[in-house]
């Protein structure tokens, strides 16, 4: 049995986006070489990478051609290496094809389908969207949060979660600092949920 893991970047007061499109590329975030390499080290550990459309859409139109982009740094050509080459999945009811080894999961039975892709998977599936993330935690599937927190409070613009007002108990299990003022946290979601084992 797999473990959904909803990885992000967020504000001190848990925004992912200021404006529509800026996640992992806004300006309120301060990810530099040391913090890259964790992200490399992470994803490169998960099982499978697991993305709505929106952020499987802005991951497919950089990170491929990243890999051999002389002018990017290392780790950022060795990020592109992992994510092109990691297994993938990705939930649309709209796309019904992909490069790079990924399989789509669509349609009214995507959280049944998702279900039986945890049930199958040994070890960590990395869920990337706040979307994907909120019909997870819904449906008692969604296990841990990793939050790499960014010294900025943004004011408005897009929650960790989209319309989601029922209190989530967490317990923590790992935290680290990083250059620039960035912490990592990563909580276990409670049972009471049903989410899963702590």
């Amino acid at each position: 049995m797999g473990r959904f893991l909803y990885w992000m970047n967020v504000s001190l007061d848990l925004r992912i986006e200021q404006v529509p499109g800026d996640d992992g590329a806004g300006e309120w975030m301060r990810i530099d070489e040391e913090l890259h390499r964790e992200f490399n080290a992470r994803a490169r550990s998960l099982a499978v990478m697991v993305h709505g459309r929106v952020i499987y859409e802005t991951m497919e139109e950089f990170w491929p051609r990243a890999r051999e982009d002389a002018s990017l740094p290392d780790f950022m050509r060795e990020y592109g290496e992992i994510w092109t080459s990691a297994p993938k999945v990705l939930v649309s009811r709209t796309r019904h094809s992909a490069d790079h080894g990924t399989r789509i999961i669509g349609g009214d039975d995507a959280i049944e389908q998702l279900a039986a892709l945890k049930a199958e998977t040994d070890g960590t599936l990395g869920v990337g969207g706040a979307t994907l993330a909120t019909q997870l935690l819904r449906a008692g599937l969604l296990d841990e949060l990793l939050l790499f927190t960014h010294p900025a409070v943004l004011g408005f613009g897009r929650p960790l979660f989209d319309d989601y007002d029922v209190p989530i108990e967490l317990d923590l299990l790992e935290q680290r600092s990083f250059g620039q003022g960035v912490t990592m946290h990563r909580y276990a979601i409670r049972d009471e949920l049903g989410a899963g084992s702590c």
